[in-house]
């Protein structure tokens, strides 16, 4: 009896667990049985693994051979064990030393010709290997770019079958064709970054605020207005003021990016926070994650630790759009499945841009709006109440008129950035030695403790909760927004004119000074 051992990573979410390969080769009929919970594409490994083994110029072993995947009781997908099955029986049938395979890694799908195809993943596995203490890691030459950015770990990219088995017996590696990339099924359109300036924006004073302190303390964010107002413009302007991620969050976002495919055979760390943007008839799996077998992440993960942008929001199905609930307090999503939950990150900023009703005139004097007050709410009612008071800053955004284009010119991309980067890290410092990096992550209460309003905000905030323009929640997310307000004008701790200015973001008003304040009336906050 011979008995040999690789390892190889399984993906949970973007958790990655090892998985010891054994293969055992007997006496007995000639027969390959797979057992440790395998769904169907890694059953299929035994019919691709002995193919790629006997076009590879190796001997299969004529005998009774079984594979083991340990743990049992976790359950493995994928085809990425190909390699690390191959290798670990032919160290059994003596065609490897043992030795060669020690503290080593293989992720790889074969061909029946021996090739080795890239799979989805590899940064996260890799990873996983790392900070289970391993020296090497093995993947197909497509991946090496992406497993190449996980720091303390050796990678080597194949090509094929022979030129591992060459490696692994320290002989000349064979030179093999480039392999060829597989078809990405991921719109381009979804991942991108908008490379436009803020200065292209001529007016839209309020807007303009609105997302620069929805950038600096992270605070989700609703414009509304008729269309060709520049609510879009506004929205795809965000991801350029916010600063770049730091080295934890960048390996983070790329794992996630890389397991939905969205990276790139150059990989490189994804140092820009992501903008993502859906189409508004996107699935509710295609928004939150999932697929058949071990879940996939959907766009609000990919959108982590960036920007999630719904255009035309009462569009969505009502249903997918309520999902967002959960992640925007958590900062995670859940995906169950009978099998395994999956956890993935999605601490995103959700921005969401609507019109005002199915015409795009209500309220404007563009035209007369056709629609009746029945249609108004309906459309109205499509981004459901829980929804709207999860966001911190809401925004109506109307065309610009002539008279804006005269005076200062509009700020740049990078003046307001500049401003968003001293308030972000400002808040960094004030919340150091604890989880929170930004305003808007900090629980109420504890904001609320450590770092208290004066007198006069308090009092103006209580006066509105007394008078019902302020829910519990919203009390909280005011708050936040004028600590985010004090950090864009450096100062130490809000004044009462910023907290009004917070509370107008938060409930839509117009932004007056507060010695020009009327008696408030309107939706509450």
């Amino acid at each position: 009896m011979a008995l040999a051992q690789t390892w190889s990573v399984a993906l949970v979410g973007l958790e990655g667990h090892l998985v010891e390969v054994e293969a055992d080769i007997a006496q007995g009929l000639p027969k390959t049985t797979l057992i440790g919970l395998p769904d169907t594409s890694l059953s299929e490994a035994r019919d691709r693994v002995r193919a790629a083994v006997v076009n590879s110029g190796e001997r299969f072993p004529d005998r009774k051979v079984t594979i083991g995947l340990s743990p049992a009781t976790l359950p493995k997908t994928g085809s990425h064990y190909d390699v690390a099955i191959a290798l670990s029986l032919l160290t059994a049938a003596g065609a490897i030393d043992a030795g060669a395979l020690r503290q080593t890694v293989i992720i790889g799908e074969l061909g029946l010709d021996g090739r080795i195809r890239e799979v989805r993943g590899a940064l996260a596995m890799t990873l996983a290997a790392s900070r289970a203490g391993f020296e090497r890691i093995v993947v197909p030459d497509l991946n090496v770019g992406e497993a190449r950015l996980v720091p303390g770990i050796q990678v080597y990219g194949a090509r094929s079958l022979r030129q591992v088995l060459a490696l692994l017996r320290g002989a000349e590696i064979p030179d093999e064709a480039p392999p060829r990339a597989e078809p990405r099924l991921v719109s381009e359109s979804l991942i991108r970054v908008p490379s436009v300036d803020l200065d292209d924006i001529i007016g839209q004073h309020e807007g303009r605020r609105a997302i620069e302190v929805a950038a600096a303390g992270g605070h989700h964010l609703f414009l509304h207005g008729p269309p060709g107002s520049g609510k879009t413009m506004l929205a795809e302007r965000m991801a350029g003021l916010m600063p770049d991620l730091s080295t934890d969050d960048s390996l983070e976002v790329s794992a996630v990016h890389s397991l939905a495919g969205l990276l790139t055979n150059d990989a490189e760390l994804v140092v820009r926070p992501p903008f993502i943007a859906p189409h508004h008839t996107a699935s509710l799996a295609s928004l939150v994650g999932g697929g058949s077998g071990v879940p996939r992440p959907g766009a609000i993960s990919c959108a982590h630790r960036g920007i999630l942008f719904i255009d035309e929001a009462p569009e969505m199905h009502p249903l997918t759009l309520d999902t967002l609930r959960q992640p925007l307090e958590s900062g995670f999503v859940e995906v169950h499945r009978a099998a395994a939950v999956a956890k993935f990150p999605a601490r995103f900023m959700l921005v969401l841009a609507a019109n005002p009703c199915p015409c795009g005139l209500a309220g404007t004097n563009q035209g007369i709006c056709n629609c009746t007050p029945q249609i108004l709410a309906r459309y109205r009612q499509r981004i459901s109440g829980p929804i709207k008071d999860r966001i911190d800053i809401q925004r109506q955004i109307l065309p610009a008129t002539r008279t804006v284009t005269d005076g200062d010119p509009p700020e740049s991309t990078a003046v307001v950035a500049a401003r968003v980067l001293a308030a972000r890290d400002r808040q960094a410092h004030r919340y150091r030695n604890t989880t929170w990096t930004l305003n808007s992550q900090i629980p109420g209460p504890v904001l609320r403790r450590e770092h208290p309003l004066d007198t006069a905000s308090q009092r103006l905030l209580e006066d509105h909760y007394t008078a019902g323009r302020l829910t519990a929640r919203g009390f909280d997310r005011v708050v936040r927004l004028a600590w985010t307000l004090a950090d864009l004008a450096a100062r130490d701790s809000p004044t009462v004119d910023q907290t009004h200015e917070a509370f107008q973001l938060r409930s839509g008003q117009p932004l007056t000074p507060l010695t020009d304040l009327r008696p408030l009336k309107g939706p509450t906050a």
